[in-house]
């Protein structure tokens, strides 16, 4: 499976170092294209917010109109012109249509550490489209954002994200609580375990 930076490789490792998102990083792989997010999205990033299946393990209010959207579109403008977090809209590479969302955020105080979010439209879950997108956005959170570990944060009951998360080879860190909410658990994954797995991974 082909991976690809839209930047030059030289540019963006000096860039990422001092999580500067701009231009804003274009990412594709065998199905798919992780571009910003655009005013255009609102009506398909609405229906991802407001969708009870979506919703069913996360803290959060469902969005309840189109304002919520467009305005949550805004927020993450601002926190990627203020690198605060780096925040990419799914698409397949056949139709443009937002079919989900996956992001790096929560940055660590010395920028070694991020969290991993992302949610999908139900109609495409189960055909391995959120696993790919994960690898990719690891491999960046890794390679040009020189991260240390990547955290994600996710329900007791959500066992499909777990499994996304074990097959991406994180470990569960049964020492840590998440303070905020009880019912999560965490999995990290250390750039060094990465690196080695990676070493490891036979190429056909």
């Amino acid at each position: 499976m082909k991976n690809k930076y839209t930047q030059k490789k030289s540019s963006t490792k000096k860039l990422m170092s001092k999580l500067n998102f701009t231009p804003f990083p274009i990412l594709t792989t065998e199905r798919l294209i992780l571009r910003c997010l655009e005013v255009s999205d609102d009506q398909q990033l609405f229906m991802l917010r407001s969708d009870n299946r979506v919703n069913q393990y996360l803290v959060r209010s469902k969005q309840k109109d189109i304002k919520e959207s467009r305005a949550f579109i805004s927020k993450i403008y601002y926190g990627i012109n203020n690198n605060k977090w780096i925040y990419w809209a799914i698409t397949l590479k056949e139709s443009p249509k937002l079919i989900g969302t996956i992001c790096l955020w929560n940055f660590s105080g010395n920028k070694n550490v991020a969290e991993l979010g992302y949610e999908l439209d139900p109609a495409f879950q189960g055909k391995g489209i959120m696993n790919e997108a994960s690898k990719i956005i690891i491999e960046f959170g890794f390679q040009e954002i020189k991260l240390n570990t990547i955290e994600a944060y996710t329900h007791i009951n959500n066992n499909n994200s777990s499994k996304l998360l074990l097959k991406n080879n994180f470990k569960q860190d049964e020492e840590r609580e998440d303070k905020e909410n009880r019912d999560n658990i965490i999995f990290t994954l250390t750039k060094q375990n990465w690196m080695q797995l990676k070493l490891n991974t036979p190429k056909y």
